[in-house]
Formats: structure tokens, C-alpha cells, sequence
């Protein structure tokens, strides 16, 4: 018997999934603690809808997450630090909270401080492409542009 899960079962299935189970199970246990519904025209339709909803959404994600990529791949960040004497090295590093601040505030996009990937701490006047993971499998590289006040 085909049934459409209300909630997450264990070893069945998580929450909105369709799934077969034997008739005396969802009979038994499902319908009535209220952990799923009968797979019928009416519950298909809605489970149909929600899935090209789900569809949409997600493509719609993607393509927006492919046009901050392109937008950010062309920036040029810069971040102003204080240094110390005169061999260049700051007191503390660049953090990516720093360099997401400045994204902000030069280009007006916000970027989540932990999507910066920054491999080792900069403690230099120094330039460097880092990535930005946009989305799972995107990801857009940045040239920071790191200077003595």
C-alpha cells in the first residue's frame, strides 16, 4: 500500500516522502497515530504540487546563487588594517568577518562570514583570491586586496 508520510518514520521514510508499507502496518500504526495518509488521488495531487513546488524553488535558488557568483567573481575587495612597524605585519590578522564587512559595504552584498574559505590567517599587506561558497557546488573566487592604514 502506497502511503504519503505526515511525519518521519523510522526505517520507513522521512516527512513528505511516498512510500509502499504492507496494508496491516499502515492500517495498524500509521493511520492511527496519525504518521501517515492513504496515497490517493486527492493526497497525490498535493504530494505532485508540493514536489514541483520544492522543483521550482530550488531552481530558482540555483540561478540566483549563479548570478551572485558571476557579480562577485568581478570584485575586487579591498580591507585597510592598522600595521604595526615597518615591516608590514599587523597586530592581530584579517579575519573573513573583516573581509565580509568590507564586501558589504563596497559592493552592497552580504556574505556570510563562514562562506569565505581562508585557508591561513593573513597577517600581511598582501593580495589573494579566496572562494566564497555561494551555494553547495558554486562557489565564486574573490581578489582581497589587503593595505596598511
Amino acid at each position: 500500500m502506497k502511503v504519503i508520510l505526515l511525519q518521519d518514520v523510522k526505517a520507513q521514510g522521512k516527512k513528505g516522502e511516498l512510500v509502499n508499507v504492507s496494508e496491516g502496518y499502515a492500517r495498524n500504526f500509521l493511520f492511527p497515530k496519525k504518521l501517515a495518509v492513504e496515497a490517493d488521488a486527492k493526497a497525490m495531487n498535493e504530494y505532485n504540487n508540493r514536489e514541483a513546488s520544492l522543483k521550482f524553488k530550488h531552481e530558482q535558488e540555483l540561478k540566483n546563487a549563479k548570478e551572485l557568483a558571476a557579480k562577485l567573481s568581478k570584485c575586487e575587495v579591498n580591507v585597510y588594517v592598522q600595521s604595526g612597524s615597518q615591516d608590514g605585519r599587523f597586530y592581530g590578522s584579517v579575519t573573513t568577518a573583516e573581509i565580509a564587512a568590507a564586501i558589504k559595504e563596497q559592493y552592497g552584498v552580504e556574505i556570510d562570514k563562514r562562506k569565505i574559505v581562508l585557508d591561513e590567517p593573513i597577517k600581511t599587506c598582501c593580495s589573494k583570491e579566496l572562494d566564497v561558497k555561494v551555494y553547495p557546488d558554486i562557489t565564486a573566487k574573490i581578489k582581497v586586496n589587503v593595505k596598511a592604514k
